[in-house]
């Protein structure tokens, strides 16, 4: 089927983690009778199975799922979800509103399975071309991808956040990022290692500690930080409220200083920083092993890695101590980055699209309050993100907790756009060249 035969939707997603599954449910839960398809690169659902612990907790209520906080009627909920595979009451005994990460990743499969239908996997998204009508404005945008082209008015990009690693650092057999750690050990041929090397101060870090200190009983585990200790996460009841729907109001509106200033206050609720019971958890065990005369769980504090040379059977690391100056030189293993992430460059992935897009004076993309990005006037059709607005939206944005409001809100403001739709208006000249020139089955 070409790609003037495929109907024109009203909204196409870009990636389908969880805030595109958010915006799905959304679409099926509208009266707005909206047509949408959601476009993947992978070829089922999947999030962060490189960190799924066995023993790892969400740092979220399972009240902020996918729908609750939107509808809470919502037969998408994760309390459905418990119904339908017979755990509510035992959950309920379980005390707590923090479920295991696998859980709560097994109730985002749960949902993406119910909305199949309105999924192409396997689809890997390589440019956004405008479409124009007769006055040159661009009313639709036709999505490329890897498996054939789509037309859309409406655009929402969620895909995620990727993995950052310091400068001069390159991923390697023996050189990781924490995002890939649990891929990484399955495929890891040394029986009995001795020395495991883990930079970063954050949860990730913590969690990637942990694991790989009750992974391999046998191995020294150092784990290499600026800080002086580990810093407990502010999960406190006020403090959390930054993260409800009313506060990206409050933020959204607010002069830039306050919002730099809100944002750098609260960045404990959140960026490096650790659960602390998790905190605890490795103190005690630090503690233990010094009782017992067999240390193994190494925090190297106040340090960095001044050097880093790796080989085919493990790295050399020079590790700088901040204070004093002097340097230790560790063979390991392995060294595991967990040095967090950085959003996907938006304006790549919109290619031909991306350059309708305005920027503020720090260079930011600049988002309306209903997530859609503000472009030139040429741009008619809605280019909407999720992810990657913090400095207009505030912490949530890039959040679960932030993910089934904003999927009603984007939801709501295409329905609106689309109140007063008009028959589908004739192409313009330079668009008259390529109907009918991609297949939507074929590959580009």
């Amino acid at each position: 089927m070409s790609v003037s035969e495929e109907p024109v939707y009203d909204l196409i997603g870009i990636g389908f983690g969880p805030s595109n599954l958010a915006l799905a449910i959304a679409v099926e839960e509208s009266d707005a009778g909206l047509s949408a398809l959601f476009l993947e690169k992978q070829d089922d659902f999947g999030w962060h199975r490189g960190m799924l612990f066995e023993d790892a907790t969400m740092q979220v209520s399972f009240l902020k799922d996918l729908v609750t906080m939107r509808n809470p009627a919502s037969d998408f909920s994760f309390v459905s979800y418990l119904h339908a595979h017979g755990r509510l009451a035992e959950f309920i005994n379980f005390k707590s509103m923090y479920p295991l990460r696998v859980e709560f990743h097994d109730y985002f499969v749960w949902a993406a399975r119910r909305m199949s239908h309105l999924v192409r996997y396997g689809h890997t998204v390589t440019d956004v071309v405008p479409v124009h009508d007769e006055n040159d404005e661009v009313w639709a945008v036709d999505v490329v991808s890897t498996s054939g082209t789509f037309r859309a008015r409406n655009v929402a990009v969620a895909v995620g956040l990727e993995s950052s690693l310091p400068a001069g650092v390159t991923p390697g057999p023996r050189v990781w990022h924490n995002l890939d750690l649990l891929h990484r050990v399955a495929s890891f041929d040394v029986p009995e290692p001795s020395r495991f090397i883990v930079v970063g101060a954050g949860q990730s870090a913590a969690e990637s500690v942990a694991f790989l200190h009750s992974r391999y009983p046998a191995a020294e585990v150092c784990s290499v930080f600026f800080r002086y200790g580990y810093s407990p996460a502010d999960d406190s009841n006020f403090a959390n409220q930054i993260f409800d729907p009313e506060a990206v109001d409050l933020y959204y509106d607010a002069p830039a200083d306050v919002k730099r200033m809100l944002f750098d206050y609260h960045r404990n609720t959140n960026y490096s920083v650790v659960d602390g019971e998790l905190i605890e958890e490795l103190y005690r065990r630090s503690y233990r092993e010094k009782v017992l005369g067999r240390p193994r769980l190494r925090m190297m504090r106040a340090s960095r890695i001044a050097g880093l040379t790796p080989a085919a059977d493990g790295v050399v690391a020079e590790i700088e101590d901040l204070p004093t100056g002097e340097r230790t030189t560790l063979n390991a293993d392995a060294i595991v980055y967990a040095t967090g992430y950085r959003p996907v460059d938006v304006t790549r992935l919109l290619g031909t699209a991306g350059k309708h897009c305005l920027r503020d004076e720090e260079n930011l993309l600049r988002a309306a309050r209903d997530y859609r990005l503000v472009t030139d006037p040429q741009m008619r059709a809605g280019l909407y993100l999720q992810g990657g607005t913090e400095h207009a939206h505030g912490i949530t944005a890039t959040l679960l907790s932030a993910v089934a409001v904003r999927s009603g809100e984007i939801v709501d403001a295409i329905a609106a756009g689309l109140a007063d739709r008009r028959p589908v208006p004739p192409p313009g000249p330079r668009d008259l060249a390529m109907i009918g020139s991609t297949s939507a089955g074929g590959s580009r």
